[in-house]
């Protein structure tokens, strides 16, 4: 008589997954795999309503969403409002019959963590019959607290950052805001390095906070990452950045070595390693209107005019179609002047991007210092000149469709640079100092409102509130306001090195959100809006941030990311408290003003539920 096993038995009690390898058969199984067993879907599952089963985060990376199955049901007209709490923001949306399909059933968006969420429904339900029934109902669903990893520092204080609303105009209490920030500088994620050839920014390797607030503060989403992130692995760690919501209501991000795209509810669209010729995704991944992606990376072997291979920073911006192939690279290094230094020399070395090293705070590099370090092995994520150091910086890209052009941001030469396809600068908005010849004559050149000239030198502007950016962040292209001639811009003038000097007080420094307009004929810049010099130095961010035009609301996005950051011997002891706002177009006087208390921010978008569930065609 033959032997049961015990795998066996558990094969035909629950499917032939159970199986251990080594009993499988080799011809087709006569069990069916299903939900609950051999003879079909299982319906012994709990049902609150009248469908199906409530999944809570389904796809494992998004804790505050669940998805209503359908119940074998066709169902069309679906409606989603999630019930706020008392004084709290509404959130309702429509979902279109793609995303039934595709999650199989209600996907479910903006629970409140740690509450017993009142979710409303409705719906039409067809039974195979065709008969159909208009539903309206309601769901009692718990979401579990927020958790993030703990880094280890005396930085961080709680799992997630607490909010503060000191203004929310009526207008904008329907918004809500996608914050991308970073647990600072853990101990684990910090223990490798390239060297092999030299270089590279590896070690830069920071936790995510990355969550979605309302209009009063709350909490509505967040990313567990775990099962997508290990910073102990070189392939699968790094800071995430460069969040964009595309068309598709749909997220893009990148991080290390990594980009990814994902759905509001978790769901993997892809998530691939970089192209093999490539390294060190960080700060911007740009979705062009010609459907590919631009990817801030670097290139991960070059050989420098001196023989010596090199791994590059932040210097290269690769263009790569859906389908993962780069179609074209702009090599920065062959494209500018790596060896430029005037804002390199300005810079506070102690607050150079996210590499922070307060023993270093006020410090500037001269000539004689650039020069000794490009003669030895001093290659890598530090500042310097010269193919394979931070000398460019680059950490936003934008794609201008009118002549195919992108649009960058080089934080480590204060410029905001126009170079087209065929790998020609088109035009600088920058201070023109330092420029050599093959460059100077496409630096814009300053005028009013009425076109008159105004007169800038050495980095100053005189008897007017125009001003050059420094050491900025975003540079973003209007795009519903350009055209071919005009481009309209919005950047965020973080303002270390202003006027290509140290002041004479650190508390002198100050940032600025600011909207310029390029006339690319002319070759001229006027400046059309600023905010944040009258806010001084309590509003000052030495790095990161955003300024963004948002057109559903012809508003100004700000954030603020790294106000009073504080730095005790290289080391984190005081997280920032960072500033979200949102301007109406032309208005000094913000719409909305959140504090984000006790967290190092990177930057902060509105986030659009309606794109994300309501998007088919």
């Amino acid at each position: 008589m033959k032997t049961i096993t015990k795998s066996a038995l558990a094969a035909g009690l629950f499917g032939a997954p159970f199986l251990e390898d080594r009993e499988r058969p080799s011809a087709a199984p006569t069990t069916v795999r299903a939900a609950g067993g051999a003879s079909g879907a299982a319906v012994k599952y709990a049902k609150q309503g009248q469908i199906g089963e409530v999944i809570t985060n389904p796809y494992r990376i998004a804790p505050l969403t669940a998805i209503i199955r359908s119940g074998g049901y066709t169902l069309t007209d679906v409606k989603v409002r999630i019930v706020p709490k008392e004084n709290g923001a509404e959130i309702k949306y429509d979902v279109d019959r793609s995303e039934v399909l595709t999650h199989g059933g209600i996907p479910v968006f903006g629970l409140y963590p740690d509450y017993v969420n009142t979710v409303e429904v409705s719906y039409t339900r067809t039974d195979l019959t065709g008969e159909k029934k208009a539903v309206n109902e309601a769901y009692k669903i718990y979401a579990p607290p927020v958790y993030t990893e703990g880094n280890g520092t005396v930085s961080q204080k709680s799992t997630m950052f607490d909010t503060t609303v000191v203004k929310a105009d009526p207008e904008f209490k329907d918004r809500l805001y996608l914050v991308n920030n970073l647990l600072v500088s853990p101990p684990k994620g910090s223990r490798v390095v390239w060297n092999n050839p030299s270089g590279g920014a590896l070690e830069w390797c920071f936790y995510p906070q990355n969550a979605i607030i309302d209009a009063t503060g709350e909490v509505r989403w967040y990313m567990n990452v775990d099962s997508i992130y290990d910073m102990e692995s070189v392939y699968n760690g790094g800071v995430m950045m460069g969040f964009q919501q595309g068309d598709d209501g749909a997220l893009t991000w990148g991080y290390g070595q990594r980009y990814v795209k994902y759905d509001i509810m978790g769901r993997e669209v892809f998530n691939r390693r970089l192209p093999a010729g490539y390294e060190d995704f960080s700060h911007s991944f740009d979705q062009a209107q010609n459907g590919n992606f631009l990817l801030r990376v670097a290139a991960n072997d070059v050989r420098r005019p001196d023989g010596r291979n090199v791994r590059t920073v932040r210097d290269v911006i690769a263009e790569v179609n859906p389908a993962g192939r780069v179609v074209d690279d702009w090599r920065l290094w062959e494209i500018l002047d790596p060896y430029r230094d005037v804002v390199i020399k300005s810079l506070d070395q102690g607050a150079v991007c996210l590499n922070l090293d307060a023993d270093s705070a006020g410090k500037t590099l001269s000539s004689a210092d650039l020069a000794a370090m490009d003669k030895e092995e001093h290659f890598g994520d530090i500042t310097g000149v010269g193919i394979g150091r931070n000398w460019a910086h680059v950490n936003s890209v934008d794609y201008d469709p009118t002549d195919d052009s992108i649009i960058i941001s080089s934080r480590h030469q204060s410029a905001i640079i126009k170079i087209g396809r065929d790998k020609k600068v088109k035009w600088i908005l920058g201070a023109p100092d330092g420029w050599q010849k093959a460059w100077a004559d496409k630096v814009l050149k300053p005028v009013d409102k009425d076109g008159n000239p105004i007169k800038c030198e050495q980095g100053k502007c005189e008897n007017t509130t125009f001003d050059w950016t420094w050491t900025q962040h975003t540079a973003f292209r209007i795009d519903s306001k350009s055209d071919k001639r005009f481009v309209y811009l919005t950047a965020f003038d973080n303002g270390d090195g202003r006027g290509l000097e140290q002041p004479p007080l650190p508390d002198m420094k100050y940032s600025r959100a600011v909207v310029y307009k390029v006339d690319q004929e002319k070759g001229t810049v006027e400046q059309l809006w600023e905010f944040g010099k009258e806010r001084g130095h309590a509003w000052y961010s030495p790095v990161t941030s955003l300024t963004q035009y948002e057109a559903d609301k012809d508003s100004i996005m700000v954030y603020s990311a790294t106000p009073e950051m504080q730095l005790v011997k290289g080391k984190a002891v005081g997280a920032p408290n960072p500033y979200l706002m949102e301007f109406k177009w032309g208005s000094t006087e913000p719409a909305v003003e959140i504090r984000i208390n006790g967290s190092m921010g990177y930057q902060a978008m509105p986030f659009r539920v309606e794109k994300a569930f309501h998007h088919a065609k």
